[in-house]
């Protein structure tokens, strides 16, 4: 750990005990389905950043092209001092944009993420390209309750949650954590990223790109299972299934048997059938005015909006109650 940043011990990490009772719990369930949150050990955290950087997917692309453009404006919205929070934070690649635009000792940055190997390597090189910058990483799962450090006087708490995360959220998720979200950061405000209704060519192309990273990503819950959990199943006995949904508007990942097969993890035995599916994750796809009638139901009122010249991103600005 380098100086300059300030560790916080996690009070709630996805360990193996909770990760192998959550798996339990998803495939004992019909439909199969777990929290994509799990996609994101070490390599899977390296994979995803892969994906963000492929031709087809255009969320990472449009979206930091926003953030560049805009990042004067939206840093304008936060006003003066602030402790920025970035929630799920990963890679630390986005938020770079926004403090360039930060006088640096205006800001006391808090990145919380689950994976805690990643994100302090992440925090390692920011500190190193932003001198004097006060960080304090959390390792933490940000849908459920955790402890913030307190904001330095003076200052507010806004969020940062980039990368149309929220859309893997199912929609009373979505409510649970925005409803969170503006609890702690009453007097402040949320800074979001939305992934937009769109051209389902363009979705599916997004969603199984022709490198086979998105698949990988999808397939590394598995090996997690395996390696961490020592899970039994055969190694060519699943295989990565993305397509749109249109009744939910939204984007599906599975990971679907490819014959009857089983699955054995910690003495228990699940059975799979030829075709039945783990579903690994889903991304919802917003208007901007349905998002914010939901962020507004959760106690935020909406702010300005920021979008690309397709409409098939947004960057969204919602003020949290008592601002």
């Amino acid at each position: 750990m380098k100086p300059g940043i300030e560790w916080r011990k996690p009070r709630a990490t996805a360990d193996n005990e909770q990760f192998a009772d959550d798996l339990h719990a998803a495939l004992g369930r019909t439909p199969k389905a777990i929290s994509p949150k799990y996609f994101y050990d070490e390599t899977g955290s390296k994979l995803f950043e892969r994906i963000c950087d492929l031709p087809e997917y255009y969320p990472t692309r449009t979206e930091l092209a926003l953030l560049q453009t805009h990042a004067d404006d939206m840093v304008a919205q936060m006003g003066g001092q602030v402790q920025l929070v970035e929630y799920g934070a990963g890679a630390l690649r986005k938020v770079r944009l926004l403090l360039d635009a930060m006088p640096r000792d205006s800001v006391q940055f808090v990145p919380v993420d689950i994976s805690g190997a990643h994100l302090l390597s992440a925090c390692d090189g920011l500190a190193a390209d932003y001198p004097g910058l006060a960080i304090q990483p959390l390792v933490a799962d940000f849908t459920r309750q955790h402890t913030l450090p307190p904001c330095a006087r003076g200052s507010r708490r806004v969020g940062f949650f980039p990368g149309s995360s929220i859309g893997n959220f199912t929609p009373s998720e979505a409510d649970a954590f925005l409803r969170l979200a503006a609890a702690e950061l009453t007097g402040g405000g949320l800074l979001i990223g939305i992934d937009l209704v769109k051209d389902e060519a363009v979705l599916h192309a997004a969603y199984n790109d022709a490198e086979g990273v998105t698949a990988a990503f999808n397939m590394n819950l598995l090996e997690r299972a395996r390696n961490e959990l020592g899970a039994e199943f055969p190694t060519d006995g699943f295989q990565h299934l993305a397509f749109y949904n249109p009744a939910y508007r939204r984007i599906e990942m599975h990971l679907r048997a490819t014959r009857p097969l089983e699955l054995q993890l910690g003495g228990e035995v699940y059975v799979f059938n030829e075709g039945e599916t783990l579903h690994t994750e889903h991304s919802h796809k917003y208007t901007v005015e349905g998002f914010q009638a939901l962020a507004a139901r959760a106690g935020f009122k909406p702010g300005k909006v920021w979008t690309d010249a397709n409409r098939w991103f947004a960057v969204l600005w919602l003020e949290a109650a008592g601002a």
